[in-house]
């Protein structure tokens, strides 16, 4: 169920009775909204925040999914190139250090931290974040952790990277033999559960839950 909000006088409310919205800036008073709804802005339709239902554990399940997913999709073959009788397997660490022996270690440093580093340090945020509300404890470290990992979102770029594992596919199936690897899979996995991770953890609800105006926002 969907409340779209209505503007009103908001000169004497106090700020944090206030919500602004993140698409066109329209200034609100923040709604009250039952589990299973969420506010809407009236202007643009953009989702305010929502009430999801059980979102720490439902996150926690997905974070130590991906956690678990993490190995495999960088570590093991992507895909396997046959050509002119030589057989290699390509990972993402294959391909960072690839790089980096070719002589391009400043492209080689973006793509480790792009497709490796900055997705593990995400999840690692959002764990901490989860268990410090599931545990009642450490809630300042979980604030700065969610503070970081929001500056740490538009660096995460799997979806870049997995892109251009598409290109290089088709371009070299016409040249060689290539034979898919589990990699791959789990790298599409990794990145389909940290997209899913995106829309179940409500970040309204995990900031209340955290600051403590409202310890049960997550459940």
């Amino acid at each position: 169920m969907s409340n779209p909000v209505e503007p009103e006088t908001l000169a004497d409310l106090p700020l944090e009775d206030l919500v602004a919205c993140h698409e066109c800036d329209l200034l609100l008073r923040k709604p009250v909204i039952h589990p299973g709804e969420k506010a809407l802005c009236p202007r643009c339709g953009y989702e305010l925040y929502a009430h999801r239902h059980n979102v720490v554990n439902r996150s926690l399940a997905l974070v130590l999914t991906a956690l678990t997913l993490f190995i495999p999709a960088n570590f093991l073959p992507i895909m396997q190139l046959h050509l002119l009788g030589q057989t290699s397997d390509d990972t993402v660490w294959s391909g960072v250090l690839g790089l980096y022996d070719s002589g391009m270690q400043g492209v080689a440093i973006v793509v480790f931290l792009c497709s490796m580093a900055i997705p593990l340090a995400k999840l690692m945020c959002q764990l901490v974040v989860l268990l410090a509300i599931r545990l009642n404890t450490g809630r300042r470290l979980g604030l700065l952790l969610y503070r970081t990992y929001h500056h740490l979102r538009d660096w995460g770029m799997l979806e870049v990277y997995f892109m251009g594992v598409l290109v290089a596919i088709v371009k070299l199936v016409d040249l060689a033999e290539l034979t898919v690897g589990v990699g791959l899979f789990c790298f599409i996995s990794l990145l389909l559960i940290q997209v899913w991770l995106e829309v179940v953890m409500s970040p309204h609800q995990v900031w209340s839950a955290l600051s403590g105006e409202d310890p049960h926002a997550g459940d």
